[in-house]
């Protein structure tokens, strides 16, 4: 009988996922939940003009994309004040990190990363056979300086940072950051990960030129445009690691209706804004009814907060599992010390309400 041979990486890796997904929570609960606040999505939607770019998109929908989002880089490379030659746009921060891993990292080759950092980067070294080196973070932030030296330490070829931070919400400025590249090990990037950096303040952002072959930026439309769903987002690097892309990458990966709606929501500047504030106020009300509960939040310069429960990790978790069961989907940092907060995405009014009704019955339980 014939049957598929998988290769032996593959047969060492678990069928799993990095997160289990809300729908896939609502099904095991056999109800939907009354607030979406767990994957960091933008409760607020996108632009108006982005939505009615995808739709008139759907009636070409029948085309192939254009294969080099041409017209969505040269939109980007003008916003970012680069050429379109640094940027890559790929399907979503994920997709792109999977293409960058499989550029990179070979069977053992090392890479860098915090424990309990954003878990896909884990998912997609294991699925190319990289070895994994974590440090732990400090005071709930990343470890920079750990991440280098450990990097020196294995001869890393890629260190991974995310700033602002997934899943605490906190920043390093930008210009550690410049001034830590001085002190990378030879042949070693860094993967710098600004997924939220809309939403963080002016002293967050890098003042990296994007053609410095030592650092490459990615950054999405998931969060502060509101598209996650349409899976797309984009690279800012040197030119020739950004056209190597081109050997590995899925040529046609992102559709013509994400394309569209990137290129309609940059145009939006004012609903940027809009939805910056909105978050800002989000931020405040979530630190507010944390207070309100006995419980800390950390400054975010993110659109979620962490907010510290106050104990460990099991405590927490049943906090989170009370919220859960009163219809509030949220999640929490994987790893100790920082396993003792839960995560709160920012939301609407009608979302923090509900939250506000149901955390000090999740927090009461917590405690019994």
């Amino acid at each position: 009988m014939t049957h598929p041979r998988h290769t032996r990486l593959v047969e060492s890796l678990p069928a799993t996922v990095p997160f289990i997904g809300p729908e896939e929570q609502e099904r095991e609960r056999g109800a939907a939940f009354t607030a979406r606040l767990g994957a960091n999505e933008n409760l607020f939607g996108p632009s108006a003009h982005a939505i009615r770019a995808m739709r008139e998109a759907v009636g070409e929908v029948w085309m192939y994309a254009d294969a080099t989002s041409h017209d969505l880089r040269c939109a980007l490379a003008r916003l970012t004040g680069c050429e379109a030659r640094n940027i890559v746009v790929g399907e979503g921060i994920d997709g792109l990190l999977g293409n960058l891993i499989r550029l990179l990292v070979a069977p053992g080759d090392a890479v860098v990363t915090s424990d309990g950092a954003y878990p896909t980067v884990n998912y997609h070294v294991a699925g190319f056979g990289g070895a994994l080196h974590k440090v732990p973070y400090k005071d709930d932030h990343e470890d920079l300086d750990a991440l280098i030296e450990r990097a020196g330490q294995v001869g890393a070829k890629l260190i991974y940072l995310a700033n602002p931070d997934n899943p605490m919400g906190t920043w390093l400025r930008g210009a550690r950051i410049a001034q830590a590249l001085d002190h990378l090990p030879g042949g070693c990037l860094l993967c710098l990960d600004e997924a939220y950096f809309e939403f963080a303040p002016c002293e967050a952002l890098a003042p990296v030129a994007p053609d410095d072959p030592r650092m490459i930026r990615m950054r999405t439309f998931s969060k502060a445009y509101g598209m996650a769903g349409a899976r797309i987002g984009y690279a800012l690097g040197a030119a020739p690691l950004i056209a190597s892309f081109n050997r590995i990458r899925n040529h046609f990966g992102v559709n013509r209706i994400a394309q569209a709606g990137a290129l309609a929501a940059l145009q939006d500047s004012a609903w940027l804004d809009e939805t910056r504030a909105k978050v800002a106020r989000a931020r405040r009300e979530i630190t507010l009814i944390a207070r309100e509960n006995g419980l800390a939040a950390l400054p975010s310069a993110a659109n979620f907060v962490a907010v510290d429960c106050g104990s460990d990790g099991a405590f927490a978790r049943r906090v989170l599992n009370g919220l859960v069961a009163r219809g509030v989907f949220v999640r929490m940092p994987f790893v100790a010390p920082q396993d003792r907060c839960i995560r709160i995405s920012c939301g609407r009014e009608r979302d923090l309400a509900v939250l506000a009704e149901a955390l000090p019955g999740a927090l009461a339980d917590a405690r019994r």
